[in-house]
C-alpha cells in the first residue's frame, strides 16, 4: 500500500470538485489514503492504539473478535479503531473465510513537519512480520494445501 498523502482539507475538496465537474482527471494517487494533517496521524497513534497494533503484529489474530478478546475491549470499539487505522493506511484486513483478520502495514511512521509551512509529510515504512506472524502464515498456507488436497482426494474417491 502506498503512503498516506498529507493534504489540506480545502485542497482535497477543490481537487474532488474539479474531478466531479469533469474539469480534470482523477490523479493517480486518488485511491491512496489521504489525511489532512500530520497532527491527525499523531493523535491516532495513542499509546492504546499502538498497543493494539503491537498485538496485531505479535499475535496475528484470525479475526477482529479474537483481537478484541486479546485486548479485553469490546469488538465494536476495536472495529471502530481499526477502521480509523485502516483509513490512515496503517493496517489492512485479510479475509480468512468469512472473517476479517487485521494485519499491520506500518513498521514505522515518519512525520516530517516544516514549522514555516503548512505542508507536512507522513511516510509509512512497511515493517517485517514477527516470527509469530511468519509461523501463522506458514500454518495458514499449510491448511489451504491440506484442504485443497483433501477436496481433490474426495472427488477422486467419489468417482471410483
Amino acid at each position: 500500500m502506498s503512503n498516506p498523502r498529507v493534504q489540506s482539507f480545502t485542497s482535497l475538496r477543490d481537487e474532488m470538485m474539479a474531478v466531479a465537474r469533469g474539469e480534470r482527471k482523477a490523479p493517480p494517487h486518488a485511491a491512496a489514503p489521504s489525511v489532512h494533517s500530520a497532527d491527525l496521524i499523531a493523535r491516532l497513534l495513542t499509546p492504546e492504539n499502538r498497543k493494539l497494533m503491537m498485538t496485531i503484529r505479535d499475535h496475528q489474530p484470525d479475526s477482529v473478535a479474537a483481537l478484541a478478546a486479546l485486548m479485553t475491549r469490546a469488538p465494536s470499539n476495536v472495529t471502530r479503531t481499526l477502521d480509523k487505522l485502516a483509513a490512515a493506511g496503517l493496517v489492512h484486513f485479510e479475509m480468512h473465510g468469512r472473517q476479517k483478520a487485521p494485519r499491520t502495514i506500518a513498521g514505522r511512521v515518519v512525520i516530517e513537519i516544516d514549522p514555516f509551512s503548512a505542508v507536512d509529510s507522513v511516510r509509512v515504512v512497511k515493517g517485517r512480520p514477527s516470527k509469530v506472524a511468519q509461523r501463522k502464515s506458514a500454518k495458514h498456507s499449510a491448511r489451504k494445501v491440506v484442504r485443497i488436497a483433501s477436496k481433490s482426494a474426495s472427488r477422486t474417491l467419489s468417482k471410483v
